[in-house]
């Protein structure tokens, strides 16, 4: 039986005519092809080449072996470039949604990290409200679905993704603009604007309220958190927003204040359970993992920093 690298060997030898030419043509020494080639004559019983004025000539038993190296070659070829665009990416494609927390900034970071990956990978992107994931995953539209809450489901598989917290945001010209720091019920005092606590997402807002049994007022409500961050900057109110939603400062005219109370949140990845995920949406997923988990762990240690200098 030939292996992969003798028939290599015995082609680049019958389409050079020689030792040298298919020494260079492989990059390889020639020694090392005349042992393998004489070795592979020994193990096959039949001599491959003839030597005539210094070229070596297929004999003619060993014709229609060169016949069927040639195809066998080809073949080889044929898979390694196949192999070669799997690992870019080529006519393969990527669908994954997510909720519009995560999309605004953290999904679209994730994905240029994939896209050093996987150059060649198509991506189809979708932005859903919690309770449309389900239908995303079980109709097969899309792989995973990163998402700001969880439920219990037969089919579906809810992964943790990354811990954050809720800050205060407040025009970056406003009186509480000075602060660095604010309370739950400092926060009712002023008009606020958020997302309809009958959300899901709207839920994990309101609860900093409801779980201290402070009243408050909601005078304005928007469906996404880049629509609340706009109209904080435009100096309508003030509101609770996920610190992955104004990372990396992408909204101007905010500022962020650590809220004093319980802020922590969890934030998961969903997918079928019945169905494995590619490597391209596993790659995403630790890429989206990385970036939210450096978001929180960058916050996290600023806090630090502040509480250590402000006991000094």
């Amino acid at each position: 039986m030939l292996t992969l690298r003798q028939i290599e060997v015995i082609r680049a030898i019958m389409v050079t005519g020689s030792i040298a030419g298919a020494a260079r043509l492989l990059n390889v020494s020639a020694p090392g092809i005349s042992r393998l080639m004489k070795y592979s004559e020994d193990s096959l019983g039949v001599r491959l080449f003839d030597r005539q004025a210094g070229r070596y000539v297929p004999t003619p038993q060993a014709r229609n072996i060169f016949d069927l190296l040639d195809t066998v070659h080809r073949k080889i070829e044929d898979l390694q470039s196949a192999v070669a665009d799997l690992g870019r990416g080529r006519s393969q494609e990527l669908c994954i949604a997510s909720v519009p927390s995560i999309a605004n900034v953290m999904v679209p970071r994730a994905i240029a990290q994939v896209r050093q990956r996987f150059p060649d990978l198509g991506l189809d992107v979708n932005i859903l409200k919690i309770e449309e994931a389900i239908d995303y995953l079980l109709l097969g539209r899309g792989e995973l679905v990163a998402i700001s809450s969880r439920f219990d489901h037969p089919l579906i598989e809810f992964e943790l993704l990354a811990s954050g917290r809720l800050l205060c945001i407040v025009p970056d010209n406003g009186p509480l603009a000075e602060r660095e720091k604010i309370t739950p019920r400092e926060m009712a005092e002023h008009p606020l604007i958020g997302i309809n606590p009958k959300d899901p997402y709207g839920a994990i807002m309101a609860a900093m309220f409801t779980k201290s049994g402070i009243d408050y007022q909601m005078n304005v409500k928007a469906r996404f958190g880049t629509t609340v961050c706009s109209l904080v900057a435009a100096g309508l109110g003030i509101a609770i927003i996920d610190e992955f939603t104004v990372a990396h400062d992408v909204v101007r005219g905010l500022k962020r204040l650590e809220i004093d109370a319980d802020s922590i949140f969890h934030t998961y990845v969903a997918y079928r359970r019945d169905l494995p995920l590619s490597v391209y949406a596993e790659h995403f997923l630790q890429e989206l993992r990385r970036e939210m988990t450096a978001v929180s762990s960058t916050k996290t240690q600023e806090s630090r920093i502040r509480r250590s200098v402000g006991t000094h």
